[in-house]
């Protein structure tokens, strides 16, 4: 009996922690196993690995994926939506996106009408189409992009019968591939207050208080914790999607795309993500997510959302869910039409990032509502547009090498620009509402910060990875050849410090620019709570003073743009690199077997502003030598406006080269091995003559290496 006694208490036990806990722990803001967070009102279904990650369900992808949305709505006929199905296996596609809506399928008296949907799941079948279903439960009809979270209780359980209706209906048909949580989850960082959402807040501070005060006793007048609830949040509703489409589907492919990545990337959670999915995607529209670049850089844009999303899938595969595919007339942010040469850099850029696939927004425009008539591959006729036949001819040349694409691996150079969320919270917290005129004070200084460093790398040629800071692997025996740049990312949380000083230890470099680490996590200035990074970067901050939009620092001969604030070191034992007035403004320390180069001032969004890397490249090859010697493909010289993804297959290389550049150019090649070119694809007549490439502007040339 007594043995009894102790069994059952030790189930209580393990019962209360699994079914109680908050979503965060507060002593370090981190978030834990989300096995059935305590804001969530729905049991998690037993069935569904959540905390551990042991489970997994039909993560393969075994084919790239190439396709577009089709868009379904009444008036339309089988004929139409046959025939649609059949363009896209005319033109080599092999999936589309169909959006579930509810307000298609459930009638006023609460019966439900499959046929229209039907219909498409038999087509695609018919022609071996297979369709990411994107759960979309009842909206207001201007809604074109879906809520993110419930109105309330009984709104979630709305939800909970839509998901249980779709899911049992559609499930058994074999051109389905998998579920989309949620179409583009991601707020802006601005928590979208209504009952649900307040009651789940309520909920989460009883567990997660307010402090006061820090440990040292200062006063926290300003801090971040509403938005770890929102990426807590976000997290605790798609695992609910997911815990109630695994009820119907056990098996079921789990998928979600997130959207203007480098605006909302604070609140995606991406390690805890891949708990509950089976893919990762996003949505990479110009017209919409692009905002911090210029048309001629949409192209290294996606390059940098594409590696942003290959960091955050981790072991998943990712696909981009969303790509623009024609025009948009009234909607978005700017009208725009990608050329055929556009979508073809885009598709390349997707698959030279590991990219499984991607998925065209859209094929058909619908016919009604605030983007009626727009962003579609067809023409009003159903004829193919020219962007269409761009993607079929990308589409023909993977499909024929499918194996060699979905073998090859992103070289990894070592070189690592990580973006903290907490910096992009701090800015966000801290902007005022009146006309900025500088970048820098702007929100999304510290993005295109780092950004403007992954801009300038990409004209050397080499593989550039984006991540956030959680991201890196930080549990390595040795970082030699390995670079971490940190560039004006203004709040660190205090448990980064050992995180960096290890990599910098075991032999990492480590490039620090512009306001880094001037708050913690608390939006304490840490120049004055105690500078927790001194030992590290080998002395702390004087001050600093606003200059100019632009001013130049000079280091070893090299006249770098920087912008706004300058950096004055207070040096206590790192060697001094630059001076004005002479006053120390940028210094290198040694630190175990690795050096940390700190340049206080904002020298990549200097080098961004005026248009004009070559500084910051020149100085980057100096700094990061061994990682760029050790890279086996790479241009000989800085080319503007160009950029090359490299992957390597088995015992193959394979380059994807674009030209940005308004000018033909001859690029040539510094190779670590000789290799023989074989060109498998130039949309413009490109040629590669042993390592010499010639690509005319706008033109994307790939080339197998063996």
């Amino acid at each position: 009996m007594k043995n009894r006694r102790i069994i059952f208490l030790f189930f209580i036990l393990f019962s209360g922690f699994l079914y109680a806990g908050g979503i965060v722990d507060t002593s370090t803001k981190t978030p834990i196993d989300y096995v059935n967070p305590p804001i969530g009102t729905r049991e998690i279904s037993k069935n569904f690995g959540m905390g551990d990650g042991t489970l997994t369900y039909n993560k393969d992808i075994n084919n790239p994926l190439i396709g577009a949305q089709i868009f379904l709505e009444p008036g339309q006929t089988p004929e139409e939506i046959d025939r649609w199905f059949r363009v896209l296996k005319e033109n080599n596609m092999n999936v589309c996106r169909i959006r579930m809506l509810e307000s298609y399928m459930r009638k006023t008296d609460n019966s439900w009408d499959y046929t229209l949907f039907d219909n498409a799941f038999k087509s695609a079948e018919k022609y071996g189409i297979k369709i990411f279903a994107t759960l979309f439960p009842y909206t207001e009809k201007t809604d074109i992009g879906g809520f993110k979270f419930p109105s309330n209780e009984e709104h979630l359980k709305s939800i909970a019968n839509y998901i249980k209706v779709v899911v049992t209906h559609f499930k058994s048909y074999s051109s389905l591939f998998g579920w989309v949580l949620i179409n583009e989850p991601g707020v802006g960082g601005n928590i979208p207050w209504n009952d649900f959402v307040s009651v789940k807040y309520e909920e989460w501070r009883r567990l997660h208080p307010k402090e006061e005060y820090t440990e040292n006793g200062y006063p926290i007048l300003v801090d971040l914790t509403d938005q770890y609830f929102l990426r807590d949040l976000s997290t605790w509703y798609l695992n609910w999607i997911a815990s109630e489409i695994k009820k119907y589907d056990p098996q079921g492919h789990l998928h979600v795309n997130n959207h203007m990545i480098f605006n909302n990337c604070a609140e995606y959670n991406f390690p805890e993500w891949r708990k509950f999915l089976d893919s990762l995607g996003g949505s990479a529209h110009a017209s919409w997510h692009f905002g911090y670049f210029s048309r001629d850089k949409y192209a290294v844009a996606m390059s940098a959302n594409s590696e942003i999303m290959r960091s955050g899938a981790g072991n998943l595969p990712w696909l981009m869910t969303e790509l623009q595919g024609g025009n948009n007339t009234y909607s978005a942010f700017n009208p725009f039409c990608p050329t055929k040469e556009e979508i073809a850099q885009w598709c390349w850029i997707v698959i030279g990032t590991e990219g499984k696939g991607m998925i065209f927004w859209t094929l058909n425009p619908r016919s009604s509502g605030i983007e009626s008539g727009e962003w579609a591959l067809l023409t009003f006729q159903d004829a193919p547009s020219d962007r269409l036949i761009a993607i079929a001819d990308v589409a023909k040349i993977i499909n024929k090498n499918s194996q060699l694409f979905m073998n090859a691996k992103e070289i990894d150079s070592g070189i690592n620009i990580l973006y903290v969320r907490e910096s992009m919270w701090a800015e966000k917290a801290l902007m005022r509402s009146f006309r900025q005129e500088y970048e820098a004070r702007q929100e999304g200084g510290t993005m295109k910060s780092a950004l403007a460093y992954f801009e300038a790398l990409s004209e050397t040629g080499i593989n550039t990875n984006l991540k956030a800071f959680e991201e890196f692997d930080f549990s390595k025996d040795d970082y030699t050849s390995n670079t971490i740049i940190l560039a004006h990312q203004i709040s660190l949380p205090k448990d980064y410090v050992k995180k960096l000083e290890n990599f910098v230890y075991k032999g990492g470099k480590l490039i620090i620019d512009g306001l880094t680490a001037f708050y913690d996590e608390n939006l304490l200035n840490t120049m004055k709570t105690g500078f927790m990074f001194e030992k590290l970067f080998g002395g702390n901050i004087s001050e600093y003073k606003v200059i100019d939009d632009l001013f130049y620092i000079n280091i070893g001969g090299i006249s770098l743009p920087a912008h706004l604030w300058q950096g004055f070191i207070y040096n206590v034992d790192s060697e001094i690199v630059s001076l004005y007035n002479n006053e120390p403004v940028a210094t290198r320390n040694k630190f175990g077997k690795g050096e940390v180069l700190w340049i206080p001032s904002l020298v990549g969004l200097g080098g961004r502003i005026e248009d004009n890397y070559s500084p910051l490249i020149t100085l980057l090859k100096k700094e990061i030598k061994s990682g760029i010697d050790n890279f086996p493909i790479i241009f000989k010289e800085q080319h503007k406006g160009m950029l090359m993804k490299s992957m390597k297959s088995g015992n193959n290389y394979i380059t994807i080269l674009i030209n940005k550049n308004t000018r033909f150019q001859t690029v040539k090649l510094e190779m670590k091995k000789k290799l023989k070119p074989t060109i498998i694809y130039a949309n413009k007549g490109g040629k590669a003559i042993l390592n010499m490439v010639e690509i005319s502007p706008e033109e994307t040339i790939v080339i197998l290496w063996n």
